[in-house]
């Protein structure tokens, strides 16, 4: 990997930022194992606005952030290294891996069709969940200590959000191309 620009150290930055007001926005919604959250949002405008190296780097960063103590992620403990043993840990891994998906599927494609981008959306999403899904089962089951099936786990993870989630794609992928079309140099 080359050194990175100014130009991409901004932009990364940038949308590592719009990931801690993403999450801080429902903070204090509480209660749920898996709680409502703009991430994917912003996931999803990380890796079509920014490509996939760039997309995956700043949710990367806004994941290092958290694991280094700062207070970024929406649930407690916010921060620090035990959050890796936070059910919802692996959906932020799914962060990283779906904006680099979205943006690979997006790459070069300036003026990508309503199928193209609907297809990355779709892909993101469904990354975030192939990813999310596994570690919520594996952390409830084997390190909190109680016992979920795989039915359970999807009412917890899954069928409560992935409607909002399909909505935020398709609000996402309808930004990616406004944006686009009016800055077409953004994407690399």
């Amino acid at each position: 990997m080359g050194k990175l620009t100014p130009r991409e150290i901004v932009l990364m930055a940038m949308f590592a930022s719009l990931a801690v007001v993403a999450a801080l926005l429902f903070r204090f919604l509480g209660g749920m194992i898996v709680p409502f959250s703009l991430l994917p949002f912003v996931v999803l405008l990380a890796g079509g606005l920014l490509g996939p190296k760039l997309g995956a780097m700043s949710m990367f960063l806004y994941v290092v952030m958290g694991l280094l103590g700062i207070p970024v992620f929406e649930k407690a403990p916010y921060g620090g290294p035990a959050y890796v043993f936070s059910p919802t840990f692996g959906f932020l891994i799914g962060f990283i891996v779906a904006a680099y998906v979205v943006g690979l599927i997006l790459q070069g494609k300036r003026d990508a069709g309503a199928v193209r981008l609907a297809t990355a959306m779709l892909a993101g999403v469904v990354v975030i969940y192939a990813v999310g899904l596994p570690y919520l089962y594996a952390i409830l089951n084997y390190y909190v200590g109680k016992t979920y099936n795989v039915s359970a786990v999807l009412m917890i993870g899954f069928v409560p959000f992935f409607g909002f989630d399909l909505i935020k794609a398709a609000t996402a992928g309808l930004l990616i191309r406004l944006v686009s079309m009016r800055i077409p140099e953004l994407r690399f």
